[in-house]
């Protein structure tokens, strides 16, 4: 998975908190999305958004349990 985010973002910060706490942060990258011009057309004020690799995306606020949910693709 990937998590949007940028520095200085402190929902951003929670959200990587929660997913340490759920242990799914070694399988998710983090990308800043002052890095590239699209990410912050459409992640500006979005952020945090984590990612599937399908392209499905979880907007934040979200619990523990919504990330859990959310890691389990589904077919």
């Amino acid at each position: 998975m990937t998590l949007f985010s940028t520095d200085g973002c402190h929902l951003c910060e929670q959200a990587w908190r929660l997913l340490e706490q759920t242990g799914l942060a070694a399988d998710t990258d983090i990308k800043d999305i002052i890095d590239d011009e699209r990410w912050l057309a459409a992640y500006a004020v979005r952020i945090p958004v984590l990612r599937r690799a399908d392209g499905a995306e979880l907007d934040w606020p979200f619990t523990a349990a919504d990330l859990i949910d959310f890691s389990r693709v589904t077919s």
